[in-house]
């Protein structure tokens, strides 16, 4: 491996601690540099952001992208869904995510989220390496007051125009009692929490104003909430200054 490639480490803000970005040479990629992760955990409303931890990505108002250039070059993504462990009906499920991606989908003219996703019983939370599938799964997620985890695969380093996203991975943590807030206002709400995943599986990133609660990227949540099911301005104004 080159030891220049190698060496390169990025650290990337997960809510409420630091940890270091994993980068992967690739043989026949050296002109986009490493395969490297952003991981966003999405903590229950409450756990304190810690003092002196700054944002990431690049405040535009409302919104915050992961980076210049971090974003999808191929459309549209496809995705998987497993929902084992989910405790749910498998109709359920892949109802709440697909009604998530298509809220995405319709605030641009570009088809984000292909129609022609997958229900599969092998799904994986790539932590270590993209294995080139864009997964949903269920599992248990060894750290308390954790709904949800997102892993953004991709190059991220080098010229704007050579970056990309290429994977993303995200696992609901099954600590929670998942379902529809609107019949039960105990449970957390899949759709609410699918639609602010799958906007950093797009290229977008967390926002921890209070100012900026309204907005599905805003990044606490809490069991009965719905809010995040449907798009904020600032929401908005992000995906389509990324995708048209």
């Amino acid at each position: 491996m080159n030891k220049k490639l190698s060496s390169i480490i990025c650290f990337i803000l997960i809510v409420g601690a630091f940890v270091p970005a994993i980068s992967i040479a690739f043989a026949g990629k050296p002109d986009k540099g490493p395969i490297e992760k952003i991981v966003f955990i999405h903590y229950k409303k409450g756990y304190g952001k810690p003092e002196g931890t700054p944002g990431t990505g690049v405040e535009k108002g409302y919104y915050k992208l992961l980076g210049t250039g971090i974003e999808w070059k191929t459309l549209p993504v496809t995705y998987v869904i497993d929902p084992g462990n989910s405790g749910l009906e498998t109709g359920f499920v892949v109802s709440a995510i697909s009604a998530s991606a298509g809220e995405w989908d319709s605030w641009t003219t570009s088809e984000l989220f292909s129609d022609n996703y997958k229900v599969i019983s092998d799904g994986s939370w790539d932590s270590d390496t993209p294995d080139g599938r864009n997964e949903l799964v269920f599992g248990d997620y060894p750290k308390e007051d954790v709904i949800a985890v997102c892993i953004i695969w991709g190059y991220f380093s080098g010229p704007p125009k050579q970056r990309s996203i290429i994977e993303f991975d995200i696992m609901f943590d099954t600590d929670y009692t998942w379902g529809d807030a609107e019949l039960n206002p105990t449970v957390m709400d899949l759709q609410n929490i699918a639609t602010h995943e799958l906007g950093h599986g797009v290229g977008l990133a967390d926002l921890y104003d209070y100012s900026a609660s309204e907005e599905t990227m805003y990044g606490y949540s809490t069991c009965g909430e719905t809010k995040k099911r449907t798009l904020h301005f600032g929401d908005i104004a992000g995906i389509q200054k990324l995708y048209r």
